[in-house]
């Protein structure tokens, strides 16, 4: 099984906010295979967190623009790593240092990498 076309629109519109918005390394992942509840996660980070709370703000209004809704947002107010769920994608935005602490893509690595095509 892979993501669905669905979500892999998802994944483009929420990758695409992130950079502009100026997140670093932003990158996504096929996890379908792995995990039953998800087909996608992109991972984004920022240096500071105002940072990842403006990206996160720009992730959401475009996937809401897009037509998609939140089942959950987690860890909005400490501003370090916060969680978006859309159930067909989920999204992490980091600060940078729980970024390299965690290394998901490393976690993640034997999923495939969803092309992103930024601009």
């Amino acid at each position: 099984m892979t993501a669905t076309d669905h979500a892999l629109e998802l994944v483009a519109v929420a990758a695409q906010a992130a950079h502009d918005k100026k997140a670093d390394q932003v990158l996504a992942f096929d996890v379908s295979e792995q995990i039953a509840i998800t087909d996608a996660f992109v991972l984004a980070s920022a240096t500071n967190e105002r940072m990842v709370g403006a990206i996160v703000d720009e992730v959401e209004d475009k996937l809401r623009d897009a037509g998609a809704k939140p089942i959950r947002r987690e860890g909005h107010r400490e501003g370090r790593w916060v969680l978006l769920d859309y159930g067909e994608i989920v999204i992490h935005v980091q600060h940078e240092e729980e970024r390299m602490f965690y290394a998901l893509e490393r976690l993640w690595s034997d999923c495939p990498v969803i092309p992103l095509t930024l601009t």
